[in-house]
C-alpha cells in the first residue's frame, strides 16, 4: 500500500504559479479540514494526486486564501468540507459568494476511512483534508444546500427557546433545593413551576415574610394565579408559611430566593412568548400546520428546522433515516444481534418525537391499544414499543408534510402515499 507524507505549507509560502501549472485545465478539489483557528486544505486533481496542502489561520487569512484560490478559476474549483459546527460557515459563505460549488462529506465517513488509503489508523489535520478530498472524488459527498430564510428563522427562535428552557429548569432546580431547607411545604401546596408561586417568592422570598403579610400575599396569589387558582390552595400555602418546619432565612438567603424566583419566572414568560412566535410561523405554513395537528406546533417547527422540507426527501423511509430512526444490525455467524437505532440524525428531533409519542399513548385510542399490546408481547419492555411508534410517527409526518391529513389509525394500517403539495 502506498505511503503518503502529509506536509502542509503556509498560505503565504505556497508557489501558486506552480500549482496553476500543475492543475492545467483540470478540475481542482479544495478539501478543507475545519478548525477553530488552524485550518488545513488539500488541493487534489481528479487522478487523486495532491497539488498542495495549505494551512492558514482562520479567520484572519480566510480572504487571502480565497483570492489565491480564485486565480485557479472558479469554474474549475470544487470545495468540500465536513459539517463541523459553525467554524466553517464563514469560509463556506465566502466560497459560495465567489461562485465555487461547495459539498459536504459525513464526519463518520472520514473517521471510518482513516486507515483505508495509507494503512495507518491515525488522523490529523493534513491527513483529514486528504481523506475528505478522496471521499469527494469517489462520489460519497453531496452538495451543501443553504437553509431557507424560514428555516434559519426557526433555528434562531428554537435556539432562544432552548436557552430559556435551560435557564428555567436550572432556576427551578435551585429553588427546589433551597425551599427544601427553608420552606419544604410550599411545593406541596402549589407546583413549583406555577406562576403564582414564583411571583410570590419573587416578591417575599421566604415563609416568614409571607406569613407577616398574609393578606397582601393572598391578594398577590389571586391576581397572579387567576380564576384557576382555588381558594383552598391559597389557604393551604399561607398555613404552611405560618407552620413551616424550615430553617429561618437570613436577609441574604431571602434575597437569593427572590432573585432566583424572579429569574425563573422571567425565563418561563420568555418561553411562552417564543412558543407563541413559533406558533404564528407554523400557522402561516400549510405543511407545518398539518404536522402541528399531529405532534404540536413546537415539534413541527423542530422538524422543519432540523430536517428541512419533507418534499426534499424521496420517501418516508429517507425522512426517518435523516432523523436517525433507521435500524442497524450487528450479526455474524450464529450470533444474531438486536436491531437498534442508528441515531445518526439530529438528537433534538428524536427527543421531541419521543415526547410526542408519550402524548399520543397517554390518550385512549388506537395508539394506546397498539402500544399496550406490543409491550405485552415484548414481556413488558416499553422502550421498544415507544421506539417503534417514533419510527411510525416520523414516516407518517413525511406523508403529512407532503399533503396528506394526519389520521392516527393509518399508523397501524396501510398508508397511501400523499401527492406533493
Amino acid at each position: 500500500m502506498r505511503k503518503y507524507r502529509y506536509r502542509a505549507t503556509h498560505l503565504q509560502q505556497v508557489n501558486w504559479e506552480r500549482v496553476r501549472e500543475q492543475a492545467a485545465a483540470e478540475q481542482v478539489v479544495l478539501a478543507i479540514d475545519v478548525a477553530k483557528e488552524d485550518m488545513v486544505a488539500a488541493l487534489l486533481r481528479p487522478d487523486r494526486t495532491v497539488l498542495e496542502t495549505v494551512k492558514w489561520r482562520h479567520p484572519f487569512e480566510a480572504r487571502a486564501l480565497i483570492e489565491r484560490l480564485l486565480t485557479l478559476g472558479v469554474e474549475r474549483l470544487q470545495a468540500v468540507l465536513e459539517p463541523s459546527g459553525t467554524y466553517g460557515d464563514p469560509l463556506r459563505g465566502l466560497l459560495a459568494a465567489a461562485g465555487v460549488a461547495v459539498s459536504r462529506v459525513s464526519p463518520k465517513r472520514v473517521h471510518d476511512a482513516a486507515e483505508v488509503y495509507d494503512g495507518v489508523p491515525s488522523l490529523h489535520d493534513a491527513k483529514a483534508a486528504y481523506v475528505i478530498g478522496r471521499l469527494h472524488l469517489e462520489g460519497v459527498s453531496r452538495p451543501w444546500v443553504e437553509p431557507s430564510a424560514q428555516r434559519r428563522a426557526l433555528r434562531a427562535e428554537l435556539g432562544l427557546l432552548d436557552w430559556y428552557q435551560e435557564r428555567y429548569q436550572v432556576g427551578r432546580n435551585r429553588l427546589e433545593a433551597l425551599l427544601a431547607r427553608h420552606w419544604p411545604e410550599a411545593p406541596y401546596a402549589l407546583d413549583l413551576g406555577a406562576v403564582s408561586l414564583l411571583t410570590l417568592l419573587a416578591q417575599y422570598g421566604d415563609a416568614a415574610a409571607v406569613a407577616a403579610e398574609a393578606e397582601a400575599a393572598a391578594a398577590l396569589l389571586r391576581q397572579s394565579g387567576g380564576p384557576g387558582l382555588k381558594a383552598a390552595k391559597i389557604a393551604a400555602l399561607l398555613d404552611s408559611a405560618r407552620m413551616t418546619v424550615g430553617r429561618p432565612c437570613l436577609a441574604a438567603e431571602r434575597r437569593l430566593l427572590q432573585v432566583l424566583a424572579a429569574e425563573t419566572l422571567e425565563a418561563r414568560r420568555q418561553c411562552a412568548r417564543i412558543e407563541q412566535a413559533l406558533a404564528a410561523q407554523v400557522e402561516s405554513d400549510a405543511g407545518l400546520a398539518r404536522q402541528a395537528l399531529a405532534v404540536g406546533k413546537t415539534t413541527a417547527a423542530v422538524l422543519r428546522c432540523a430536517l428541512g422540507e419533507p418534499a426534499g426527501y424521496a420517501d418516508a423511509q429517507s425522512y426517518a433515516k435523516a432523523a436517525g430512526l433507521n435500524l442497524k444490525e450487528r450479526s455474524s455467524g450464529k450470533y444474531q444481534g438486536q436491531l437498534k437505532l442508528t441515531k445518526r440524525g439530529p438528537g433534538v428531533v428524536r427527543r421531541y418525537l419521543y415526547f410526542a409519542v408519550l402524548r399520543l399513548i397517554a390518550r385512549a385510542g388506537p395508539a394506546q391499544c397498539w402500544y399496550q399490546a406490543k409491550v405485552a408481547r415484548d414481556g413488558g419492555r416499553k422502550g421498544k414499543a415507544i421506539t417503534a411508534l417514533m419510527r411510525k410517527l416520523a414516516k407518517a409526518l413525511w406523508h403529512v408534510g407532503c399533503g396528506a391529513e394526519f389520521d392516527v389509525e393509518q399508523l397501524f394500517g396501510v398508508r397511501p402515499r400523499a401527492e406533493a403539495a
